[in-house]
């Protein structure tokens, strides 16, 4: 007789209660830390992160709308008082200009035709966080700039209005953008990774999260964690947005980069009348008049009429010497994009995902994805228009209007779509470039999609990012976790690898004293933009001042060579005159030519002025930053990586992250600096999710 049948037969209960107590171990093992409370609480960590815990969903989303409130109530409030289009109303003339963006978009009537569309449980979740919002603002008032009180009550409207102006009519189209003349290029970027159990040193997939955003506005990220018994999702999305847009559970991730998508077009219309020329025809515009309010400074207000024109490709956003411009945006009938959010963060596994991203609702951005069963994916996702004619150059321009043949109704649906799973390469990299370079060798031919879908060939200078990323990836068979985020804080310059051994030679032949001195410089330096770097200012203004494109190469840019080229200098004798013209001012406003990079770049938030490492991905630097002019000839960061998150799913999933200007912006908060010297250190924080780990670090409880 065994052991364990002897032992049965002597003490049942004693057994029975031992091998119970395992089960329900493992049963406790086996679960999220989405916990069944019979109330809901906000637990805040020590960084500013709400960990909301909601005994229903319907109280979690009032609980995340309480907890953008105290972190960022007086900036909410100004994002929702403008996707209103009443800013101008609210707080002058300076948000006049956009008000008739907003209301020649027709973002407050979209929000409420939006609003009365949802799922009727999702709805009540946007009731849920409008309600939070409110109530927050009802009892902490005092803590709510009076200029911005204006806009209280928040309706569920204003949510999804503020959604509106964010995805479609600044990420899509910028109003920026509707120049008359072409399309200019998205100034918000992102790194993303996913990496299968075969490349990682765990012999676990891994995901990499790297938004670059500008560091203000309506681009603020957001950092929380969202448990209920139905979901437990930790990431980030933008101040405003009432569900994660970067995401992870214990079983999957995603991220987002900003892809190369061409998702609205500018229509040129031949005006005749009081209408417009389209298939032989005259067709009358249709027309509605608004009534602009302004608030003057002595708070009285003033009001202009705004006429906004539609033709059948959408509104007018230019009319002169007759003709006018008419803006058509995809995406514009699907609703249901926070649903699909939302329901990416509950989905379990790679058929549950998929299953909801075929919905087709958010309108753009690629998609990295990595799961704990090994499987790792992109998606080139988007509302792609279905085009009749033309490659992705000839929709960048101004399309004639005056035929239904350019006039697109219809979206790809998913199965269209750039996809690739569980690629040979064993990763996947994007880095803001076309879907044909997400692994190497190449998984996603350009021959198998339209021209339309994406730009083939070089896209300089953002290709030199993504060939750094590249590089990293393929140049390490058995990535480890620590690996991965050291990779992404890197800051070596993919650009001085290409040209330095030309122009450093060039320099000492064919160049002065000056140059001279400058390429000894260059050759000392470490081809990196740390804040000790010595010789990256040089080379950064040198880059910037010769303006490069591919023909300034000796070797262009090959399809069949795409990792190794462009390379070398087409113009020696011309680089070596530019570089000495910029060492004389580099030498003139610094004192020295190897003045180190943080002396020049900082990184900026409150009361803390810290040096910067990284810098503009266009050198080929993996950790970007972009700076605009500060004093006394120093830089100041104003975007790049914002949201970090570096997630390996392990068992428990094991995540560290970072948002450089803090989860806070309200005045008084100790959150909206806490987070910058760690930035500064190249260091990401452990992320947090279990609950007993969450009350280690706590800094405040609030129940409801």
């Amino acid at each position: 007789m065994n052991y364990l049948h002897k032992t049965f037969r002597q003490k049942p209960f004693r057994v029975f209660a031992f091998v119970f107590g395992i089960i329900f171990a493992l049963v406790l093992g086996c679960q999220t830390s989405a916990q069944i409370t019979k109330s809901t609480e906000i637990l805040w960590d020590t960084y500013g992160i709400p960990h909301i815990y909601g005994k229903d969903t319907r109280s979690a989303f009032q609980a995340f709308g309480w907890a953008q409130m105290q972190s960022h109530g007086n900036l909410l409030l100004r994002l929702y008082g403008q996707a209103r289009g009443r800013a101008a109303e609210y707080w002058g003339e300076k948000y006049l200009d956009s008000d008739r963006w907003v209301l020649t978009a027709g973002i407050p009537e979209r929000a409420s035709s939006w609003y009365n569309a949802q799922n009727p449980t999702f709805r009540n979740y946007l009731d849920a966080f409008a309600a939070g919002i409110n109530a927050y603002a009802k009892e902490h008032g005092e803590l709510i700039d009076d200029e911005v009180e204006v806009v209280l009550p928040v309706k569920p409207e204003d949510v999804l209005a503020h959604l509106n102006r964010v995805l479609h009519f600044t990420f899509i189209v910028n109003p920026q953008d509707i120049s008359g003349v072409a399309k200019q290029e998205s100034k918000a970027g992102s790194n993303g990774w996913a990496i299968a159990p075969e490349h990682s040193a765990s012999g676990k997939a891994m995901l990499l999260a790297n938004p670059h955003l500008p560091w203000s506005d309506l681009f603020l990220w957001y950092e929380a964690q969202l448990s209920t018994p139905d979901i437990d999702a930790y990431g980030a999305t933008l101040v405003g947005v009432p569900v994660l847009a970067i995401a992870f559970n214990d079983n999957l991730g995603w991220t987002h980069t900003v892809n190369i998508y061409d998702g609205w077009d500018t229509y040129s219309l031949k005006l005749v009348d009081n209408g417009y020329r389209f298939d032989g025809k005259v067709r009358p515009f249709e027309t509605t008049t608004v009534s602009l309010k302004v608030k003057q400074k002595d708070g009285t207000l003033s009001e202009q009429p705004l006429v906004v024109k539609r033709s059948v490709h959408g509104p007018v956003v230019t009319q002169k010497d007759g003709f006018a411009l008419a803006l058509r945006v995809a995406g514009l009938d699907r609703p249901g994009v926070l649903e699909q959010w939302w329901d990416m963060a509950r989905s379990q596994n790679l058929n549950q995902f998929q299953s909801v991203l075929k919905r087709l609702q958010l309108p753009m951005f690629t998609v990295m994805y990595a799961d704990k069963d090994g499987h790792i994916m992109h998606l080139f996702n988007g509302d792609v228009p279905i085009r009749s004619q033309g490659d992705f150059k000839y929709w960048e321009g101004i399309i004639p209007g005056d035929t239904s043949k350019t006039l697109w109704t219809k979206i790809h649906p998913y199965q269209d779509l750039p996809r690739v799973i569980d690629p040979e390469s064993g990763w996947l990299q994007n880095t803001n470039d076309p879907p044909w370079t997400t692994t190497y060798p190449t998984a996603i031919k350009a021959d198998n999609y339209p021209a339309y879908m994406a730009p083939t060939g070089l896209i300089f200078p953002k290709d030199f990012r993504t060939e750094r990323s590249i590089r990293m990836l393929s140049s390490d068979d058995k990535i480890s976790f620590d690996e991965m985020v050291e990779y992404k804080h890197s800051t070596r310059m993919e650009l001085a690898d290409r040209i330095l051994d030309d122009l450093i030679p060039a320099s000492r032949k064919q160049g002065g004293e000056l140059a001279r001195r400058a390429a000894d410089v260059l050759e000392a330096w470490d081809r990196q933009a740390n804040a000790d770097s010595k010789g990256a200012v040089l080379f950064a203004f040198w880059a910037k001042q010769m303006n490069l494109d591919d023909k300034s190469f000796s070797k262009p840019w090959s399809e069949d060579s795409p990792r190794t080229t462009p390379d070398g200098l087409a113009d020696p004798k011309g680089a070596v005159a530019t570089l000495e013209a910029v060492a004389g001012k580099v030498e003139k406003a610094y004192g020295k030519l190897d003045i180190a990079w943080g002396d020049v770049f900082r990184v900026h938030v409150g009361n803390k002025d810290l040096p910067a490492n990284g810098g503009d991905g266009s050198l080929g630097i993996f950790r970007v930053l972009n700076f605009a002019p500060g004093a006394e000839g120093r830089f100041q960061a104003v975007a790049g990586d914002s949201f970090v998150a570096a997630i390996e799913f392990s068992q428990p999933v094991k995540a560290m992250a970072l948002i450089g200007y803090g989860n806070a912006t309200q005045s008084g908060s100790p959150h909206t600096e806490d987070q910058l010297q760690m930035f500064a250190n190249k260091q990401l924080r452990p992320v947090w999710r279990d609950r007993q780990d969450i009350l280690a670090h706590l800094e405040e409880r609030k129940a409801f």
